[in-house]
């Protein structure tokens, strides 16, 4: 039974891995396509209304990619995790539902006309469909996140005559403290996804010379919206989601922060490798008091370790929860740095001549991708062992009639798919940004810069 939860586990935890790689781009474009019509709609100026287009095409080709990927992940609740849909189906399936037919419905719909409807609908119809494409793709976005807080931290439950979990509060589980701050901190995550792709794409065309005038569009609009999101992903959003963590996992807590013995004082650590059975933290770089501080806001607050808790209640993949929490703070704290110094040669108006910083722009594109699915690996290691927490342990949500076999042979045919449909991705993305925002033409030099001082 071990083995088979394991292979379940992983069979999961690739899908949605993959699967997360398109969703976030796509909410990420869905703000920054609503930022671009907004420029064309006050400004009366088509240039924005071209790069508008441009993004759509890398949004419609991510879209799809997303839908082909998901559907798949949805039908593993059945597939894979039997138990636990027999359970928590009553509670998850109204989220889950909701999204399939409100939200995902609302964001196709509008994409299908904002794609091929612009001279239909007009300048302002056109702007409502990009609105209504964000409405829908950050409606979806909720939807999920509040599914997965239920599991995280569940609210609005009751147990059944037989022993399945009833939904006895619809708004509790929509607005569960844990959802809201777990939703705000992963949409921004998106937007950073979103701000670095464009402005690396831009970032391209600068360093390239074709296509300036959207190059520094694109620079300038995703250093703009990237320093707010880089800053609010921080603050506040990042700490009231550790403070949940505190309040309510503290198991997690310790495993996170590397922390087996409780202290007073206790110091966050930078660097440092965790030692299970020794049951330390070796090489550590550590600010003393610290995480006591940031937890409860006092320095001399006392931190539960690990040895406080029963090992049946740490997480069972300690080492790799600690590694995907500091990639994750480590490359937030890299988005930070980055987009803060762009925002400064922004507005000294050197960024569009920085060689060097457009080279970083460029290099950093796949890490905000790196740091969301390490953020994503820290929420569900760190739930660990329990499917859903305190209620449901994880060996007990499989179904317990696919073997570990039959998950192996399916795991490996979704790797060989994954992998073609990846290639094709690549192929396709890479062609877009090949083609331009005007293809067959690619102006340089002086045409460059009227729009990039609108």
């Amino acid at each position: 039974m071990g083995q088979a939860v394991d292979v379940h586990r992983l069979h999961f935890a690739f899908t949605v891995t993959f699967h997360y790689i398109f969703p976030q781009l796509t909410m990420g474009l869905a703000l920054l396509l609503v930022y671009l019509k907004t420029k064309a709609l006050r400004t009366g100026n088509e240039h924005y209304n071209r790069a508008a287009r441009f993004w759509a095409r890398i949004f419609g080709i991510n879209f799809a990619l997303g839908v082909i990927t998901g559907i798949p992940m949805e039908f593993q609740f059945g597939t894979n995790w039997a138990a636990f849909s027999k359970a928590a189906g009553g509670v998850i399936g109204q989220t889950l539902a909701m999204e399939g037919v409100f939200s995902f419905f609302l964001e196709s719909s509008f994409l299908g006309l904002f794609l091929f409807g612009e001279k239909k609908l007009g300048r302002i119809g056109h702007w409502w469909a990009a609105f209504l494409v964000f409405l829908g793709s950050w409606l979806s976005g909720y939807l999920i996140v509040a599914t997965d807080a239920w599991m995280q931290h569940p609210m609005g439950y009751r147990i059944g005559a037989n022993g399945e979990i009833e939904l006895a509060s619809f708004w509790d589980l929509q607005v569960n403290k844990w959802a809201l701050w777990q939703y705000a901190h992963n949409m921004l995550g998106a937007v950073q996804t979103g701000c670095f792709v464009m402005a690396a794409v831009g970032a391209f065309y600068l360093l390239t010379k074709r296509d300036e005038t959207y190059g520094r569009t694109f620079v300038r609009t995703g250093v703009l919206v990237g320093v707010v999101a880089a800053i609010l992903q921080l603050f506040p959003t990042g700490d009231m989601q550790g403070k949940l963590v505190a309040d309510h996992q503290q198991p997690t807590l310790a495993a996170m922060e590397g922390l087996f013995e409780s202290q007073r004082g206790a110091p966050l650590a930078i660097l440092g490798q965790p030692d299970v059975e020794k049951r330390r933290l070796d090489n550590p770089l550590q600010v003393p008091n610290m995480l006591s501080f940031l937890t409860y806001r006092q320095w001399r607050a006392d931190v539960k370790g690990l040895s406080d808790f029963p090992e049946n209640q740490w997480p069972d993949q300690i080492p790799l929860l600690y590694y995907s929490y500091h990639v994750m703070v480590g490359l937030g704290t890299i988005f930070i740095a980055v987009m803060v110094l762009a925002s400064l040669l922004l507005w000294r108006g050197k960024l569009y001549g920085s060689r060097w910083m457009l080279w970083t722009l460029m290099v950093c594109a796949p890490l905000p991708y790196i740091a969301n699915t390490a953020g994503w690996m820290t929420a569900e290691l760190g739930r660990q062992p329990w499917l859903i927490y305190g209620l449901m342990r994880t060996a007990q949500g499989i179904s317990p009639r696919v073997a570990a076999g039959n998950a192996w042979f399916t795991l490996i045919g979704f790797m060989g798919m994954y992998a073609v449909l990846s290639i094709l991705w690549l192929f396709l993305i890479y062609r877009e940004i090949e083609l331009g925002p005007e293809p067959g033409a690619h102006p340089r030099g002086e045409d460059a810069v009227a729009v990039a001082a609108d």
